[in-house]
């Protein structure tokens, strides 16, 4: 295919984790020929045996796993998704029409790697994930970033930036809109009802007994009888 070209395996100076020989690569189901499978930390590499392949960068590769499932593949192998196109259908052979028509939908491309010895697939997918883990995802990064505006202390402090606006009751009056002065005075109508029932004695409300409260003090206004508190005779 197209794709395949010519290049030095990765070694030890860019990672390599884990080197799998007579292992067959498959493209979207057409097969590419049994070569090497080179898992370094830079990119996912795959030779055959004239020295073409391909490479593999981890930030384009969406899904790796372990496949066991007989039913979708005769074989067991590591399965790996790519958000890219190759072979005949590689973005340099797309024309501006079939760019503008791809606009919904991102190229995917599936690859099946299958080693002669399955019981490397373990460690095959250890090293991916280990490799993967070394580029994350600059969307995913950036979705954990706080949009809001936050304050600066410090700043403020400084005298710089932009200060929080307060009012004191009397100008927070004169910002209210009329709705606002209407919930207000609701509110504060309200509030006097509950505390004018807080002065009925025996179910009886009384003008004097509001005004005693007024000031915020209780003052007794019962008239003081004469001799109300006279000693009185005690009869020994």
């Amino acid at each position: 295919m197209s794709f395949l070209r010519s290049f030095p395996p990765p070694g030890s100076a860019e990672g390599l984790r884990q080197q799998q020989p007579e292992t067959e690569a498959v493209l979207n189901g057409k097969g590419l020929g049994t070569g090497t499978l080179y898992i370094a930390e830079s990119r996912l590499s795959w030779l055959d045996g004239s020295g073409l392949g391909f490479s593999l960068e981890y930030p384009t590769i969406s899904l790796h796993a372990v496949s066991r499932d007989l039913n979708a593949y005769p074989r067991e192998h590591l399965y790996v998704m790519v958000n890219a196109k190759f072979g005949e259908e590689s973005k340099e052979s797309v024309t501006e029409e079939e760019e503008d028509s791809d606009d919904d939908g991102e190229p995917i491309a599936e690859f099946r790697f299958v080693p002669s010895d399955k019981s490397a697939l373990e460690a095959m997918f250890t090293a991916m994930c280990e490799c993967q883990a070394l580029h994350p995802d600059p969307e995913d990064e950036d979705s954990d970033d706080y949009d809001g505006e936050e304050y600066d202390v410090e700043a403020h402090e400084q005298g710089q930036g932009d200060i929080p606006t307060f009012y004191t009751y009397e100008e927070g009056l004169s910002h209210l809109t009329a709705e606002g002065q209407a919930t207000l005075e609701r509110l504060e109508g309200m509030l006097s009802q509950s505390v004018s029932s807080q002065y009925n004695m025996a179910g009886v409300r009384t003008e004097d007994s509001i005004r005693d409260y007024e000031d915020g003090m209780e003052v007794d206004t019962t008239p003081t009888v004469a001799g109300q508190f006279e000693d009185a005779d005690v009869d020994h």
